[in-house]
């Protein structure tokens, strides 16, 4: 500008990229449990569950009343229930979801599918044989029942389901 004297605003600005510059060097962000960067660009706590528009802001919100005070209720509520401080403490106790096995797929299993009738309480049901000769010994296979809204492979028809069967190497 013209070299006149900083207005209030003006100095309260450059106060806080001066204070929001420091606080980026001397606060590792990568560190920070609670910190995310979204697909939109923008940054969120996930501890208060609020939205920040720049790093800078995520660190003023840190030091905010707000985050102390989800701060303090959470380490209350991991004391009373044992668990340590970090958001993903809790899983250290469960079991480990084991990676996904690249096997080479063999086709589809053989199948049969019978109609029955109980002439005793007059219904009919549906028996589902699936053979699954390649798999290893004590695996169970998996089944799901589908809605035709979920797949996309044939038009969505409310009147149908589906029962999706699964087994490695199928």
């Amino acid at each position: 500008g013209s070299g006149g004297v900083a207005s209030a605003s003006q100095s309260n600005v450059s106060r806080r990229e001066r204070l929001r510059r420091l606080a980026l060097e001397t606060i590792d962000l990568s560190k920070d449990p609670y910190f995310m960067r979204n697909h939109l660009g923008s940054y969120e706590c996930r501890l208060c569950l609020t939205l920040h528009s720049n790093e800078g802001n995520y660190l003023a919100h840190t030091q905010g009343k707000r985050h102390q005070q989800n701060l303090a209720k959470r380490a209350a509520r991991d004391a009373a229930e044992g668990k340590g401080a970090h958001p993903n403490a809790a899983l250290k106790g469960k079991k480990k979801v084991l990676p996904r096995r690249n096997t080479v797929k063999i086709g589809r299993p053989g199948y049969r599918v019978t109609k029955q009738f109980c002439r005793k309480d007059q219904s009919r049901s549906l028996l589902f044989q699936v053979d699954y000769p390649e798999i290893e010994a004590g695996t169970r296979p998996r089944h799901r029942f589908m809605s035709s809204f979920e797949q996309k492979v044939e038009p969505s028809d409310k009147r149908y389901q589906y029962l999706v069967c699964a087994a490695e190497p199928y």
